[in-house]
């Protein structure tokens, strides 16, 4: 017998409803199938996605936030589909046979592992959000469209299963990137995110100010493209390091970090996620000194 067999049986010999005992361990099973590409914090597709699946999980992608220690899959209905909750549970039969199912199961790492499970097809007859921890069903919310589900969705994952408790500055700036390159690559300022927990909107998180702040975040995407064998940015650093001529490789670093930093800042001010005429005289100065200072921060490591 399997770890999750026996989690079932446990589960029912404790007077849970075998119904969602079965469902809780059938969607864990489907999470450790997909568990070595998942990424914690972030919405994952569990496998390259159709061209009528993207709207959909850019839609979720928007709206979702989640703590940086979650796991959260994206089933399209290749996926989706068959995974059925037992026939015998009327409460948690949310599409009609046949019908596009798209699932998002999200969980809580821990002893007794909290799962959600939200169907958000826009075919669903009921679409809606279930929660479960240690076979039973904790709670459950109906809507009656996708955009109502979607619009909720992110207030029920806060409401029980975001992580409590104080966070390392780790998890604070995990949390933030997450949220900054959910914003490239949607190229929408309305991606959701909770200010409190991010040091772009709350700096002394890091015991920083808005200034640092804003460069400490470009710095990390920039270093993250670095090692990022599928980034352009990273193509373009490879291009640079086969030239032999030791001033040409430092002229086309410095000319390649100063254009993706001010990329990024004009996106900032175009999506209006950086209001760059609030700043005082003070941080206009610090901010010239840390735009240099960081072009030769991201040369230094591309060299």
């Amino acid at each position: 017998m399997d770890s999750i067999s026996k989690k079932i049986k446990q589960w029912i010999d404790e007077k849970k409803d075998p119904r969602s005992a079965h469902w809780q361990g059938g969607l864990e099973a489907i999470l450790n199938v997909f568990s070595p590409y998942m990424e914690p914090g972030k919405l994952i597709p569990v496998q390259p996605l159709e061209k009528d699946d993207v709207p959909v999980f850019e839609a979720a992608l928007e709206v979702i936030d989640l703590s940086p220690n979650l796991t959260a899959a994206f089933l399209p209905p290749s996926i989706a589909g068959p995974i059925t909750p037992p026939e015998s549970a009327d409460e948690l039969q949310r599409v009609d046979e046949g019908k596009p199912s798209y699932k998002i199961l999200i969980a809580r790492p821990g002893k007794d592992l909290r799962i959600l499970c939200a169907e958000i097809s826009e075919h669903a007859k009921n679409p809606g959000i279930d929660i479960f921890q240690s076979g039973a069903l904790l709670g459950t919310y109906n809507y009656d469209n996708q955009q109502d589900c979607l619009s909720y969705l992110t207030q029920a994952i806060r409401a029980h299963i975001w992580e409590r408790g104080k966070w390392s500055q780790d998890e604070y700036k995990k949390y933030t990137m997450n949220w900054f390159e959910k914003i490239l690559d949607l190229g929408k300022g309305t991606v959701r995110v909770d200010e409190e927990f991010s040091f772009f909107h709350s700096p002394t998180l890091i015991k920083s100010d808005r200034i640092d702040a804003l460069f400490i975040l470009i710095s990390e995407v920039l270093l993250k493209r670095i090692n990022d064998p599928e980034s352009q940015f990273k193509d373009a650093v490879s291009s640079i390091q086969k030239s032999e001529d030791k001033d040409l490789r430092a002229t086309q670093t410095h000319e390649l970090a100063e254009r993706t930093i001010l990329e990024l800042l004009n996106l900032m001010k175009e999506l209006e996620i950086v209001k760059f005429d609030e700043f005082s005289n003070t941080e206009n100065e610090r901010f010239k000194k840390e735009f240099s200072r960081t072009i030769i921060q991201i040369s230094e490591r591309i060299v």
